[in-house]
C-alpha cells in the first residue's frame, strides 16, 4: 500500500491500520544535544519495533555521532525487525518530529521506497486521544528486505570538498543562526565554529509549527527565498540528524536531487582537520 503523501497524520494511519497488515511502526526516538528522553515513561503506538539509530543503526568504528552503517548491516538489521521488500514503513519519535527523519533518510539511501514519517509522531497520536503502549514488539518472524545503497543521496567529506564552490549545490545548514555564525559555541568539543563557505542557514525549527512541519507551501517559500541556482541540495547539521529534517522538507516541496552530508559539523568543524571555514 501507499499513503498520498510521505508525510502523514494520525488519521490517515489509523485508517489505514485497519485496512493493511504490511505496515511495520517504528519508533526512531533519540536523545537531543543536552535534553534525554530516556527517564521519561515510555509511551510508543501498539505494535511498534524499535529503530535503534543511536546503537544497532550507528557506525561503532567511526569517531563521528550517528554515522550509517554499511548496507550490509542495515539490511540485517531491517530483516531482524521483520520488515519485507514488500512492506510499508512508518516512522515517529517521540519528540513529535525530530530523529524521524534521518530514519527517512537512511531507508531512502538504502534503496527503500515504501518509507513514511508521522506527522507529530507519538505526541500527534495522543493528541488524538489515541492509544499508547509502554512496550515494543519483536518480529514474529525474519524479513527479506534488501539493501541497495544509492549513492546519490549521501555525501561526505570529500564531496563537500569537490563541491562547495559550485554554484550549482545548494547546501543548507540546519543548526541555529549563532552556530552557524561562529557567535555560540559548538555543543561538542573540539570543533571549530562557523559553517561551510557557501552554505545557507535554515534553522530546522523554522520549518515546524509546534511538534508538525508546517503547510508544505510554506516550507516551499521557505527554500524558495535563497534562490537556489541549482537542482542539488545538500543537507548538513551537527551531526546529520537535523539535516535530514530539511532534507526531508525539501522532497516534500518537490526537490528530488537531496543529498545528506553524513558526517555534518561533527567533521567538518574538527580543528585538526582544518577545513575551509566561514564566520
Amino acid at each position: 500500500m501507499s499513503f498520498k503523501s510521505a508525510l502523514i497524520n494520525p488519521t490517515e494511519l489509523l485508517e489505514s491500520l485497519g485496512q493493511h497488515t504490511d505496515i511495520v511502526l517504528l519508533d526512531c526516538t533519540i536523545d537531543k544535544v543536552g535534553q534525554s528522553i530516556k527517564d521519561v515513561k515510555l509511551e510508543i503506538l501498539p505494535h511498534s519495533h524499535f529503530f535503534d539509530i543511536e546503537g544497532k543503526l550507528s557506525d561503532p568504528h567511526s569517531k563521528l555521532p550517528h554515522t550509517l552503517v554499511s548496507p550490509e548491516v542495515f539490511e540485517r538489521e531491517m530483516q531482524n525487525l521483520g520488515i519485507n521488500q514488500d512492506s510499508t514503513v512508518v516512522l515517529y519519535d517521540r519528540w513529535g518530529v525530530y530523529s524521524s527523519p534521518r530514519a527517512w533518510w537512511m531507508f531512502k539511501v538504502m534503496g527503500f521506497a515504501q518509507v513514511f514519517v508521522l506527522n507529530g509522531g507519538a505526541p500527534a497520536w495522543k493528541n488524538n486521544k489515541l492509544p499508547l503502549v509502554d512496550q515494543y514488539t519483536t518480529a514474529a518472524s525474519r524479513g527479506n528486505f534488501k539493501a541497495q545503497f544509492q549513492a546519490n543521496m549521501y555525501a561526505d567529506k570529500a564531496y563537500i570538498l569537490a563541491h562547495y564552490r559550485d554554484a550549482l549545490v545548494n547546501i543548507f545548514d540546519a543548526r541555529s543562526k549563532g552556530r552557524f555564525s561562529g557567535l555560540v559555541a559548538e555543543p561538542r568539543k573540539g570543533l571549530h565554529g562557523g559553517h561551510i563557505p557557501h552554505s545557507k542557514n535554515l534553522p530546522f525549527e523554522e520549518l515546524f509549527d509546534g511538534i508538525v512541519y508546517k503547510p508544505v507551501d510554506e516550507l516551499k517559500q521557505q527554500f524558495d527565498h535563497f534562490n537556489a541556482t541549482g537542482n542539488e541540495y545538500v543537507f548538513s547539521c551537527g551531526s546529520g540528524i537535523t539535516a535530514s529534517i530539511l532534507a526531508f522538507a525539501a522532497h516534500l516541496t518537490g526537490h528530488e536531487q537531496i543529498r545528506v552530508y553524513d558526517g555534518s559539523w561533527s567533521e567538518w568543524g574538527r580543528e585538526e582537520l582544518n577545513l575551509p571555514i566561514e564566520k
